[in-house]
C-alpha cells in the first residue's frame, strides 16, 4: 500500500524545503488563486451550475489534490473538460445526480490508482484526445454564444444543431452592449500579456468590465440577476440517493474518472517536462479520487488537474505542493471577503473569457497536423470530434477506442508478420566500438499509441545520460500520431538538456511521417543517416570537433 501511495507532499517534508523556494511557493501559488478566480466561476457558470459551486472545487478539491498528490506543481479544479458532461447531468438527474456521478467516479480513480493503472493514459491514442478535447471546446463556445450576445433566451436545447438554431433565430435580439462586452473581453485577455505577465488577463478583464458596468449601470445580464447572490460560506450537504437507481450514474461516472485520470496525468507529464522531475501517477488518481469524494459534500463538482494553471505555477518559479496548497488558501480568502463583489460580474465577461479558454483548448493545431498524417489517425480523431459535438462525450470516448484498436489491428495485418529489415546496416554486430558519451536505443516494432509512451520514457532516460543519443528505427514499420506527439516532446526535452539526437534506419513511410509533423525540422536531416555505421561515423566526428 505504501508504495501505491506516496504523496510528494511527505516525500519532500521529509527532505526539508529552502527559505527561499518556500517563498517562491507561496507568491506562485497567490498568482495560480488569481488566474484561477475567474476560471472557476466561468466552468461553473458554463456547466449550468451557480458560480460558487466553481469556487468550492477550486478551493477544496485543489487542495486536496496538492496535500495528496503525486506530482510536486500539480494544481486541481474545474477545468474546461467537465462542462459538457456536467451540463448534460444536471439538465438530465439534477444536482443530487451530478454529486452521485462525482463520487463513484471518486471511488472508480481510487481503484485505477490501487490497480496500479497509472500509466492509463499510454493506452489512450492522441488523436482520440485531440478530437474530443477539441469536441469539447466547440462545444462550450457554442453554450457561450447566448451570453456573448446578450440574448434573451429562457432555456437552451442540449442538441449542438438545434442550439444554433435558436441563436440564427434570436439574431435580432442582440444586446449590443452585452456584445461590445465579450469583445473587449476576449481582447483584454489576449493582449494584456504584452503589458503584464503576472497578473492574467482574465482577472484584469473582470476587474476593469465589471468596475464599469456597476458605475455606469449598463443594462446586461449579471452574475446576481442570473444566479442571484454568492455564498461566502462552505456548508456540507448530503444527496439523497436512491439505491435502486445508481446503476444509470454508473456510465456518466466512468466519463468523469476516465477524462479526470486522462487529463490529471496529462497535466503532470506536461509538469514533469517542464521541471524534469516524475510524478507517481498512482499516487495521483487516488488523490484525484479522494478529492471527488469530498468535494461534492460541499457543493462542489468534478475536478482534475488543470494544465494551464499547472503550467502557471511552474513559470512563476511554484516546484513544491505548497504552492497549490496556498493557491486554494488564496481562493477561499476571496470567497470569504469579496463574494458580494463577484455577483457583480457581467455575464458577457464571463463568456468572453470562456471563448478564449475554448479557442486555447482546441489543440487546432494538433488537429490539423494529424489531418496531415495517417488515414487512421485522421478516422480516430474525426470520429471522437463529431461525436463529442453531436452526441456526447461517454459515446465519443468508447467508440474512440474501439475504433483504435480495431484500425490498429488492421493496420498489423497489412504490415504481415514479418518486420522488415534495415538495408546495409547491421554491418557492426555489437557496440563494443560505441564511445562512452554515445547512447544508444534500438527500437523493435511498431511505435504506436499503447508502446509510445514507455518508448519515450526509455529514451530519455538514456539520452539524459548521453552528450549524443542514436535511436535506431530500423525495426519500425510504421509510427502513428500518438507516437510522433510523445516523440516530439521528448526530442525537446533531451534538445533542451544539450543531448544531440541522431537516427538511424528509417525507412521511407517512417520518413515521411517524421517529416510531416516537422520532427525532421526539428532534428535536422543531417541527423538521419541510413545505417547505424554511418550514424557512429558521424556521432564520433561531433565528439572529436567537441573536444577540440
Amino acid at each position: 500500500m505504501n508504495k501505491i501511495f506516496q504523496p510528494k507532499l511527505f516525500t519532500l517534508l521529509k527532505e526539508g524545503f529552502s527559505k527561499e523556494q518556500i517563498i517562491s511557493d507561496i507568491f506562485a501559488g497567490i498568482i495560480v488563486g488569481i488566474v484561477a478566480l475567474p476560471l472557476a466561476i466561468a466552468f461553473a457558470v458554463a456547466s449550468g451550475v451557480s458560480p460558487e459551486k466553481g469556487l468550492i472545487t477550486a478551493i477544496i478539491a485543489g487542495f486536496i489534490i496538492s496535500f495528496l498528490g503525486g506530482s510536486r506543481v500539480q494544481i486541481g479544479g474545474p477545468t474546461g473538460a467537465f462542462v459538457i458532461i456536467i451540463y448534460a447531468l444536471v439538465e438530465k438527474y439534477g444536482i443530487d445526480g451530478l454529486m452521485i456521478s462525482t463520487l463513484m467516479a471518486g471511488v472508480i480513480l481510487i481503484i485505477f490508482g490501487l490497480l496500479r493503472l497509472g500509466a492509463l493514459l499510454r493506452y489512450f491514442p492522441h488523436p482520440l484526445i485531440v478530437g474530443f478535447t477539441s469536441g469539447i471546446a466547440v462545444v462550450i463556445f457554442s453554450t457561450q454564444i447566448k451570453d456573448a450576445l446578450g440574448l434573451n433566451i429562457e432555456k437552451l436545447p442540449a442538441e449542438f444543431l438545434q442550439k444554433w438554431e435558436i441563436y440564427f433565430s434570436n439574431l435580432q435580439d442582440t444586446n449590443l452592449y452585452a456584445l461590445v462586452i465579450t469583445a473587449l473581453t476576449i481582447l483584454i485577455v489576449i493582449y494584456s500579456k504584452h503589458i503584464t505577465k503576472k497578473v492574467p488577463g482574465s482577472f484584469l478583464a473582470i476587474i476593469f468590465i465589471t468596475a464599469v458596468v456597476w458605475l455606469t449601470n449598463i443594462p446586461v445580464t449579471t452574475i446576481e440577476s442570473f444566479f442571484g447572490t454568492i455564498p461566502s460560506d462552505i456548508s456540507f450537504h448530503l444527496p439523497t440517493i436512491e439505491f435502486h437507481n445508481l446503476g444509470m450514474y454508473i456510465a456518466p461516472a466512468l466519463t468523469i474518472a476516465l477524462l479526470g485520470g486522462i487529463e490529471s496525468l496529462l497535466s503532470a507529464v506536461v509538469a514533469d517536462g517542464m521541471i524534469g522531475t516524475n510524478h507517481r501517477s498512482n499516487t495521483e488518481l487516488i488523490a484525484q479520487g479522494i478529492a471527488n469524494i469530498v468535494t461534492p459534500f460541499f457543493g462542489g463538482i468534478p475536478a482534475t488537474g488543470a494544465i494551464a494553471r499547472t503550467a502557471t505555477n511552474v513559470k512563476n518559479g511554484g516546484r513544491t505542493p505548497i504552492s497549490g496548497i496556498v493557491h486554494a488558501l488564496t481562493l477561499f480568502l476571496i470567497m470569504l471577503f469579496f463574494a458580494d463583489l463577484a455577483k457583480l460580474i457581467p455575464m458577457s465577461c464571463l463568456a468572453g473569457i470562456l471563448i478564449v479558454v475554448a479557442y486555447n483548448m482546441s489543440e487546432w493545431r494538433s488537429f490539423v497536423s494529424i489531418l496531415r498524417g495517417s488515414p487512421f489517425d485522421i478516422v480516430v480523431l474525426l470520429s471522437t470530434f463529431f461525436l463529442t459535438v453531436m452526441v456526447d462525450l461517454t459515446v465519443a470516448i468508447e467508440a474512440g477506442i474501439v475504433l483504435s484498436s480495431l484500425l490498429f489491428m488492421k493496420r498489423m495485418a497489412d504490415i504481415g508478420i514479418a518486420i522488415p529489415q534495415e538495408i546495409d546496416d547491421d554491418s557492426i554486430a555489437d557496440y563494443a566500438n560505441v564511445p562512452d558519451e554515445v547512447g544508444v536505443y534500438e527500437i523493435g516494432g511498431p511505435l504506436f499509441f499503447a508502446s509510445a509512451k514507455q518508448y519515450a520514457q526509455t529514451i530519455k532516460d538514456i539520452g539524459f545520460v548521453s552528450k549524443i543519443l542514436i535511436i535506431r528505427m530500423r525495426r519500425v514499420p510504421f509510427i502513428d500520431a500518438t507516437a510522433l506527439h510523445n516523440l516530439e516532446e521528448t526530442i525537446k526535452i533531451l534538445q533542451n538538456a544539450g543531448v544531440i539526437i541522431v537516427m538511424s534506419g528509417v525507412n521511407n513511410g517512417v520518413y515521411k511521417d517524421l517529416k510531416k509533423h516537422h520532427i525532421v525540422d526539428l532534428l535536422g536531416e543531417e541527423n538521419i543517416l541510413k545505417t547505424f555505421e554511418k550514424a557512429l561515423e558521424y556521432a564520433t566526428k561531433i565528439l572529436i570537433l567537441e573536444n577540440n
